[in-house]
């Protein structure tokens, strides 16, 4: 049966985030789909825009098998022949699916870092992000539902309502927080288990309303390198390289994290020791999105869940730039609703959110639906 969501949710990733024209190539890439609807929609939308779509189909399951015989000659080859399609495409959009979430949690970490530094870095954060228009956004399936604990079916309904957004809307409202995070300095957040302090003067603020990500919600930019101090005690879980982390710590010291314990406290350090620039973070971003609730493991969702910020040990953005370079780039999550402890944001002494809820009156806007 032909699911008209499908066409929307295609029709939202050719024109509104790609903004796909004549002549350009598309890279379509999909890991693990259950199925193949919005990759024929989105192959017959981008030849029907006059533009030249170009498929590839992942298996989670194969790629385990490469990551765990992982040597640097394997990975540089791979990137090679990625690299070369990535630098001819004008877009790229990636849909990732997953039959097991986990698939990836026995490679072992140093074969993971060789995948990171010889393959992902080079096609993603050298090509793929700073030169084509690209959007990634996960799809629907039973593992997914399952790890937002809801049925498929009433998983899919709140998936096709949350990423077919207005975010035209949408970038209306975000527009006087971007403006507020460029004029400040000084940042102070405290949460249960938190008080941390850092400044984002001089970076570059981004709004993001469906253009990278699917779906969407965020303002982000970054913590002057050496600025933060403090500790900071995440409330959401956060899977990454195939393991599930829980009661991540870290304490920073003049921008570094100088100490992290989590339930997992031997990979985490050993995921942080990565390179220099991974015990540095790049990022940091509050979330917009209020259809948004509640942490499914899945960072595309859970770092736009109203009422939160992300905070991201590594590779800063050339877009809002730091100076921190790292393979790594893990966006970490708090969320400061009083549901989740409460907490409380501050802009050079003027209380910008509490409790998840934004205090001026110019960010009312961004309160919609969080009531």
């Amino acid at each position: 049966m032909h699911d008209p969501r499908i066409d929307k949710l295609s029709d939202l990733l050719l024109d509104h985030s790609c903004r796909i024209q004549p002549g350009e190539r598309v890279v379509i890439e999909a890991f693990d789909l259950p199925e193949t609807n919005l990759v024929c929609a989105l192959v017959e939308g981008a030849a029907q825009r006059g533009a030249i779509p170009l498929v590839t189909t992942k298996s989670n399951k194969v790629l385990r098998a490469l990551y765990r015989t992982a040597t640097k000659e394997s990975m540089e080859a791979a990137a090679k022949f990625e690299k070369d399609r990535m630098d001819s495409a004008q877009a790229y959009i990636g849909i990732r699916g997953a039959a097991n979430s986990s698939q990836h949690a026995d490679v072992p970490q140093e074969r993971m870092d060789l995948y990171q530094k010889y393959w992902w870095h080079a096609v993603h954060s050298e090509v793929r992000v700073p030169k084509t228009k690209w959007v990634v956004l996960r799809y629907p399936t039973d593992s997914f539902a399952q790890a937002a604990n809801m049925s498929t079916a009433a998983f899919e309904d709140f998936y096709f309502d949350v990423c077919t957004a207005d975010y035209v809307a949408m970038k209306e409202a975000q527009l006087p927080l971007k403006k507020r995070m460029e004029a400040a300095d000084k940042v102070k957040i405290i949460a249960p288990g938190t008080e941390l302090e850092f400044s984002i003067k001089d970076i570059p603020v981004i709004p993001c309303f469906g253009e990278r990500n699917i779906p969407d919600g965020e303002v982000f930019t970054a913590p002057v390198r050496d600025s933060i101090n403090g500790v900071i005690r995440f409330n959401t879980q956060s899977r990454y390289q195939g393991t599930v982390f829980s009661d991540i710590m870290f304490e920073f010291k003049n921008g570094k994290i100088v100490n992290a314990t989590a339930n997992n406290t031997e990979r985490i350090n050993a995921v942080l020791d990565a390179d220099e620039g991974a015990r540095y973070c790049g990022e940091w971003s509050l979330g917009t999105n209020n259809r948004v609730r509640h942490p499914m493991l899945d960072t595309l969702f859970d770092e736009k869940i109203g009422g939160s910020f992300h905070l991201t040990p590594g590779n800063a953005y050339d877009i809002a730039d730091n100076g921190n370079r790292s393979r790594i780039h893990w966006d970490l999550v708090l969320i400061q609703r009083k549901d989740y402890g409460g907490g409380e944001i501050w802009f050079d002494g003027e209380l910008l959110r509490k409790d998840g809820r934004f205090v001026p009156a110019d960010l009312q806007q961004l309160n919609a639906g969080l009531e």
